[in-house]
């Protein structure tokens, strides 16, 4: 027995090296993941606040139209294009979508009226492709100027509407966004990593030789999985700090359940590259299956967008793919602070898969 482990141990260990010596295969496992965390992260980062792209044109020259344009172009609200001076720039900057909509002051806009305070009207241009911006822009500026209408006339309303925070930190896009990421590499991890890999031994007559030794399938297997848990989590951690520097990603949850949590994942998931990898004699009946199973998993999982904007019965089928406990598993921890026992529905799906595909992938395995 301890002999069988030291051969388990030696092939980890030369598979890990021989992983970390492939640039290429550093390239799409440790940096093309971060690349999508950048560019989905700077995306979803600060989600939730709403702006406008929008011109302003002032023909009144009062003090307080002067006063509404600077204090406009200081609002994170708006984003005011000031290369627009006319209402016709600005219609065909509307018409190819660069602007949600245009802000007109008219020359009587802020004029001392006959009861001593300023008064005017403020035409708001969009387009009928924007008219929900147009609306709610205009439904913002009605707000601002109640709030200032108050200042100048005393108006009691019966019915109000009062806004209260529940003082509860809710998911941003980028929490759905790091969780998803997470799915994306392990399953590069486990799928397209012995997918390419073990066709190309195949080839080279690799595993041929390995066959005439007294090597076994299960400690074959072993090996490799030992290999790609350590790289794996070698790959997900420059993932979490980056997240963490750049992204101000907050972990809620223990560190060691989310390392148990992502081993049992990479197993999982790692145990359909064995199978497709091990059965595929070349890379030409190894690719279009790998696509075929990977693709679904990645868009029905929750990869890139959340599963709650799915239909329901869209949701029940996605929720039993061997991606989705690993998103909502890590999202849970990561995010939401869950602990072990909590995940433990997750874990124990992933357990199931472990089981049925292990089956598979020792069955069709094949060394030629």
């Amino acid at each position: 027995m301890q002999k069988s482990f030291y051969t388990v141990w030696t092939f980890a260990r030369l598979n890990a090296k021989r992983f970390f010596r492939d640039r290429l295969a550093i390239f799409f496992t440790v940096v093309f993941p971060l690349i999508f965390l950048f560019i989905f992260g700077a995306i979803n980062k600060g989600g939730g606040s709403v702006s406008f792209n929008v011109a302003v044109i002032n023909e009144s020259s009062s003090s307080f139209a002067q006063t509404f344009v600077k204090e406009a172009a200081d609002s994170k609200v708006f984003k005011i294009n000031k290369s627009i001076t006319s209402l016709n720039d600005a219609k065909e900057k509307m018409k190819r979508s660069e602007l949600d909509a245009t802000i007109v002051l008219p020359a009587d806009f802020g004029q001392i009226k006959s009861g001593q305070y300023p008064a005017g009207q403020m035409l708001v241009y969009y387009s009928p492709n924007n008219e929900q911006s147009g609306q709610a822009l205009t439904s913002i500026l009605q707000e601002q100027f109640n709030q200032i209408n108050k200042q100048f006339v005393d108006v009691s309303v019966p019915f109000t509407v009062k806004a209260q925070s529940t003082q509860e930190a809710s998911l941003s896009r980028f929490d759905y966004t790091f969780a998803g990421l997470i799915g994306f590499s392990v399953i590069g991890l486990g799928i397209f990593g012995p997918v390419n890999v073990f066709p190309e031994l195949k080839k080279q007559g690799i595993l041929r030789r390995l066959h005439t030794t007294p090597l076994r399938v299960w400690q074959y297997f072993v090996a490799n999985v030992l290999s790609q848990g350590v790289i794996g989590i070698v790959a997900i951690a420059a993932m979490f700090a980056t997240s963490v520097v750049v992204f101000d990603l907050h972990m809620k949850g223990s560190y060691l359940t989310f390392v148990l949590f992502i081993l049992l994942s990479i197993f999982t998931i790692y145990g359909i590259g064995l199978a497709l990898g091990g059965w595929a004699k070349n890379e030409r009946q190894a690719a279009p299956l790998s696509n075929l199973i990977t693709f679904p998993m990645i868009f029905l999982s929750g990869t890139f967008f959340p599963r709650f904007l799915m239909p329901e019965w869209l949701q029940g089928v996605s929720g039993y793919l061997p991606l989705t406990p690993v998103i909502d598993g890590t999202r849970l921890i990561v995010t939401e602070g869950k602990g072990f026992i909590d995940v433990m529905p997750q874990m124990g799906l992933l357990a199931i898969w472990s089981v049925i595909i292990y089956f598979i992938a020792f069955r069709v395995f094949r060394w030629e």
